[in-house]
């Protein structure tokens, strides 16, 4: 059944040739100083562009990074070399290419202001609080693009795998971050393109070696057995799985109280005229209740004793107050 379906997903008239697949993802083999120097220059110009994108808050300057970013080369790399049982180099041109990304963001977080809100910025934040949709989507993304480069009638879909891994873009945030002395919030992005590039290596092994990329063993290679890869990628996931589940259900659980609070203050404003919840948001384990009322709110307390027991006990909740009043102020050109 397994054969049946490499057969329908891979065909053989359609799969390429393991000589031109080794030509394109390893930078060490061929035309070394070109390929070489295309990397870093177009690594090293992705990286600007996209910290340019995220200091700027703009997707389209983002996505343009990631199209043009070349880092997914030596990751794919790692994968063929895997299956091969042989060293390539990728392995350090990815590790360079990590802390070159990193190093520009850095260097842009200098012009960034001490008091600047790093969660205000869009393209930070949804890169700082992975979850576990973003693992399966990276998996999903992985295979996509392990297949199209196996294939010879799907490389069109290249650009659009480039944009769904995003790899350079997190690593930017992770440099930024740090610049910023905001840790947590780097280990945050450090986990979104560790899970990225695990699952690219994952995928990529599985689809190499179910085409059997790895069944001719070159003279004179450096052999690691490939079982041992496989657990050790495995064992890798599982590291990543682990902080990714746990923030999901962090998050789940912040929208659950979330609701409660929200549900509860406005029974507790129920009973005065104009009285409104304009929002309710959960900020560094406190939650916040912003209020719109024109002659007061009713005692909190009798909103701490409407969360007993829906809310963890010991959470702080502040209530944030707008006197608003409504005026009829008539009809224009009236």
């Amino acid at each position: 059944m397994l054969r049946s379906v490499r057969d329908r997903v891979l065909p053989d008239r359609q799969r390429r040739l393991l000589g031109d697949l080794a030509e394109d993802l390893d930078l060490t083999s061929g035309d070394t100083r070109a390929k070489q120097s295309a990397f870093w220059t177009m690594l090293t110009l992705s990286a600007v562009i996209a910290a340019g994108g995220i200091l700027t808050d703009s997707t389209a300057t983002v996505i343009g990074a990631m199209i043009i970013a070349p880092l997914s080369t030596p990751i794919m790399g790692i994968a063929l070399g895997a299956v091969q049982r042989r060293r390539n180099g990728a392995v350090t041109f990815v590790v360079l290419g990590c802390l070159l990304v990193v190093t520009v963001g850095v260097l842009f977080s200098l012009v960034v202001p001490r008091t600047y809100d790093l969660l205000s910025n869009s393209q930070i934040s949804g890169r700082t609080s992975p979850g576990l949709l973003d693992l399966v989507a990276a998996l999903a993304t992985g295979f996509a693009g392990a297949v199209a480069l196996a294939r010879k009638d799907v490389a069109a879909v290249l650009p659009g795998v480039a944009i769904a891994i995003s790899l350079v873009p997190p690593l930017v945030v992770v440099g930024v971050c740090l610049g910023q002395a905001a840790g947590w919030l780097a280990l945050g992005a450090l986990v979104l393109f560790l899970s990225n590039l695990l699952a690219l290596v994952f995928a990529g092994m599985v689809v190499f070696a179910a085409l059997g990329y790895g069944s001719a063993e070159p003279e004179g290679a450096a052999l690691r057995p490939l079982r041992r890869v496989y657990v050790m990628v495995a064992l890798l996931l599982t590291a990543v799985f682990l902080p990714l589940a746990a923030n999901t259900v962090t998050v789940v659980l912040l929208n659950i109280w979330t609701a409660r609070v929200e549900n509860a203050a406005e029974a507790w404003l129920a009973g005065r005229p104009g009285a409104s919840v304009t929002s309710v948001q959960a900020k560094s384990r406190t939650f916040y209740v912003y209020v719109r009322s024109p002659a007061g709110i009713p005692p909190v307390e009798d909103l701490l004793a409407d969360l007993e027991g829906k809310v963890p006990d010991g959470i702080p909740i502040v209530v944030d107050t707008t006197t608003g009043q409504s005026i009829q102020a008539g009809r224009v050109g009236g």
